[in-house]
């Protein structure tokens, strides 16, 4: 239960924080890039031997494929992820005053580079592959645990510096839905894109730690 209760305090605070900043800040890309990348490794190192700090539904969905966690786990680890990351945006609603924008992942608008679906699904499935590929590999090695949470907060700070202005830059399908779900409107029409592009990135992660990364094949 200790992992589960990990899983859904650090998804609170990822979208809570992170996307807070992003709608304080009008999606300053710096800013919102820094913000969740100093999320995942403030939570690796606060959360991390217990949970892991997967607080991402594609993160646990790899981890799943890779058989470094079982069905079980994965559908509670998801679950915890999805409630948490609902309460993040009610808090951060309750804190603005409005749900009209809490930070939700969208394509095609006013700015955007991701006019059309493909380019919207194509850059989610290219940034979580980066993301997951770097989260597996890192794991993997136990010489690498110390430094394991600032590489993949970095890596969190990459994928958000080139994906805000496409897509707003999800790679994690419960951090998508719950603001969705508050804000509605287009950002509900659209979120699937944000659950489909982001686990298939892990699925293709996956298949490359399979068959490339790992040391034991």
């Amino acid at each position: 239960m200790k992992k589960y209760i990990s899983e859904f305090v650090g998804t609170f605070v990822l979208v809570l924080v992170a996307c807070g900043v992003a709608v304080v800040t009008k999606a300053d890309i710096v800013a919102t890039s820094l913000a969740f990348g100093l999320v995942i490794v403030g939570m690796a190192y606060s959360i991390g031997n217990v949970s892991g700090c997967h607080i991402n539904p594609a993160v646990s969905f790899a981890m799943l494929l890779t058989k470094k966690m079982n069905t079980k786990d994965f559908v509670c680890y998801v679950i915890a992820q999805v409630l948490g990351a609902l309460a993040g945006s009610l808090v951060l609603g309750l804190l603005l005053h409005s749900f009209a924008a809490l930070g939700a992942n969208t394509y095609g608008g006013v700015g955007q580079l991701a006019g059309s679906l493909k380019v919207a699904v194509l850059v989610e499935t290219i940034l979580t592959f980066i993301f997951v590929t770097v989260i597996l590999g890192v794991t993997s090695k136990k010489e690498h645990s110390n430094v394991a949470g600032i590489v993949i907060g970095l890596t969190l700070v990459l994928v958000h510096l080139i994906g805000i202005k496409f897509t707003g830059t999800s790679v994690n399908p419960a951090r998508s839905l719950a603001p969705a779900i508050l804000q509605g409107g287009e950002a509900l029409k659209q979120v699937w894109v944000f659950i489909v592009g982001p686990l298939l990135g892990a699925g293709l992660a996956s298949v490359f730690y399979h068959f490339i990364l790992d040391e034991k094949k």
